[in-house]
């Protein structure tokens, strides 16, 4: 069903009182002496009625018509007022929910349980794994390397992370020359990081505070300046895979066979036994 845009009623409503406006001035001034005689000579002395250009513009010089049309003009008016008031009252603003979540996504989550995933950061650029070694961040880990194996931990209901290494247990943050370093405190805005899924199925890293700026590393896993990396750059590709290392306790006991549990014989069960009943 069409619907009445506010602009639009905004606009016929004005063009209506405008009018109205018009035709009742206009009727006050042409009313009562509407109808004028001039004499003219000539033509056998005829004399013949005139009217004014404003009733010539009205096309009636009739009074009882003049108060019909002003009478249609404001009942018109109060209609259209009244549409107005209506598709105001209905056609509200959709909300933009792109940016509710772009809003509550830099919001830290300071309720809810913090969710952690541990995984490994796969460079597309070095081939190695991304390693938290104190303050050093480098590239060069191999596949299941003890310094591989990284902590994300949740920050938002969006996708804000803050990453920390399972051994060394700093966090990855970026200082405000884009240089990627370890702290052992992450609650700063430098060490939160959005995780980005590109159209190619890599992940890119990009600072909390600083905007536009990624977790990028070189061919030799060596940390690139922030500053001069972009979302299409090969450097800022990642991807997250399971840590091969051994699995974490409760995991690292083998499954036991099941064995039976016994129980000394209690006092009761003696004298029981002695006199020959079964309890």
């Amino acid at each position: 069903m069409y619907r009445i845009t506010s602009e639009t009623c905004i606009i016929i409503t004005t063009i209506i009182i405008i009018t109205t406006i018009i035709i009742i001035i206009t009727n006050i001034i042409t009313g009562g002496s509407s109808v004028r005689t001039f004499p003219r000579r000539g033509w056998a002395g005829r004399q013949r009625l005139s009217a004014t250009p404003w009733e010539l513009w009205i096309g009636s010089a009739r009074p009882e018509i003049m108060q019909g049309i002003n009478q249609r003009c404001v009942y018109i008016s109060i209609h259209f007022f009244v549409l107005w008031c209506h598709a105001q009252g209905e056609n509200h603003p959709s909300p933009n929910f792109k940016q509710y979540v772009r809003t509550q996504g830099e919001v830290s989550d300071q309720l809810s349980r913090r969710q952690v995933r541990v995984y490994q950061l796969y460079s597309r650029t070095s081939g190695k794994h991304v390693q938290i070694q104190g303050k050093r961040v480098t590239a060069t880990a191999e596949d299941g390397n003890i310094y591989a194996r990284l902590l994300v931990e949740t920050d938002s209901f969006g996708s804000r992370v803050r990453i920390r290494g399972a051994e060394s247990g700093h966090y990855l943050c970026m200082n405000r020359r884009g240089k990627l370093v370890g702290k052992p405190n992450g609650r700063s805005r430098e060490c939160i990081f959005s995780e980005i899924v590109l159209e190619n199925n890599y992940t890119a890293l990009q600072n909390a505070k600083y905007e536009g700026w990624y977790v990028a590393f070189s061919r030799k896993g060596r940390p690139i300046k922030a500053s001069r990396t972009r979302q299409n750059q090969r450097e800022v590709h990642f991807i997250k895979r399971l840590h091969a290392g051994p699995p974490p306790f409760p995991n690292m006991d083998q499954s036991k066979h099941f064995e039976f549990i016994r129980f000394s014989a209690t006092s009761r069960a003696k004298r029981n036994r002695k006199s020959g009943t079964v309890s």
